[in-house]
């Protein structure tokens, strides 16, 4: 993200940059360069790698038309948090590049409060990045560091090992669903908070990294981001479906509604890891200390693919772009 100080006018490419996202002091010394020059300079520090992850939202396919821009620079940080979280990676910095329709300084005021908002908590340096004109698409690339091979990948899982989930699942994929049904109300209004804010589960993911054999967000549905630490592991799993943490607000809906939300819907950014049975009490207690619940919903098994008790099967397994 460039930034060059001169008497350009306020709505070019640089003075965008230079009024909403520029200026700010960095929360790391290994930040050497940040935004106003052709390329940031980051000093990872010494025995730890560097992990890298990018989103993109685009109007009308992740978000609809004169959507909160608050609440969308909290989002786009959040989902890409959400990938450090199932590494166990620690956030360090970001790049965001922006394509807008036309210049609204009072859409530019709320996407960047919210975007800094979110980035202060978790201590984050946007360092770079790109503005251009086009339909709203907002990119955001994470970088964290984690020590040398401390990363938890999906590969990992084993026979014998416990299915684990963090919090509840469902009330975001709920709250969308209602949404494009054009249904509103009180209870809608609360169930958009996990929605349109997720909390990425930073904190967990670094405890987790030193207990998880697998590990990944849940970010298109319990079955298909499941589905992923299976097949990179070679492994199959038995599933509880009692089990399943349903958010409190979906728990008069039907049974049925409830599970297909909580396992095909998507949007809940949670994490699901495996773990050896020996190790649940201590990462449950542990994970409890910081204000995360955990549920143990299956069982890894050697033989593929995912079972559960009962004919009952979802219509998906989860979202998909294509």
């Amino acid at each position: 993200m460039t930034n060059r100080k001169s008497s350009i006018k306020v709505d070019t490419e640089f003075s965008l940059i230079e009024r909403y996202f520029a200026g700010r002091d960095s929360y790391h010394s290994d930040t050497l360069l940040s935004v106003g020059d052709d390329a940031a300079l980051l000093q990872i520090p010494q025995n730890h790698q560097l992990v890298l992850s990018v989103d993109t939202l685009v109007e009308g396919t992740h978000f609809l038309k004169g959507a909160d821009p608050e609440a969308l620079a909290h989002k786009l940080l959040a989902v890409n948090l959400s990938d450090l979280a199932a590494m166990g990676a620690e956030p360090r910095w970001a790049t965001l590049a922006l394509t807008l329709p036309e210049v609204d300084s009072q859409w530019l005021d709320h996407f960047s409060r919210g975007l800094f908002l979110l980035a202060e908590r978790y201590q984050i340096d946007l360092v770079g990045g790109d503005t251009t004109r086009g339909p709203l698409t907002l990119t955001l690339q994470i970088h964290g560091i984690i020590p040398l091979s401390a990363e938890v990948r999906r590969r990992g899982a084993k026979p014998g090992e416990q299915i684990c989930v963090t919090n509840s699942l469902g009330a975001a994929g709920f709250a969308l669903q209602q949404l494009l049904e054009g249904e509103g109300g009180a209870s809608v209004a609360v169930l958009q908070q996990p929605l349109d804010r997720p909390t990425p589960q930073i904190e967990a993911g670094l405890l987790l990294r030193n207990h998880a054999t697998a590990m990944i967000d849940i970010s298109d549905g319990l079955l298909a981001d499941l589905g992923h630490i299976l097949e990179q592991s070679g492994v199959g799993a038995w599933l509880e479906l009692d089990a399943i943490p349903i958010h409190p607000y979906l728990l008069d809906l039907p049974r049925v509604q409830q599970l297909t939300l909580a396992l095909t819907a998507g949007e809940d950014y949670q994490l699901c890891f495996t773990l050896s049975p020996e190790r649940l009490e201590e990462v449950a207690n542990g994970l409890a200390e910081i204000g995360c619940e955990m549920s143990v919903v299956g069982e890894i098994r050697s033989q593929s693919g995912l079972h559960w008790e009962g004919e009952w099967r979802p219509e998906k397994e989860g979202f998909q772009h294509f």
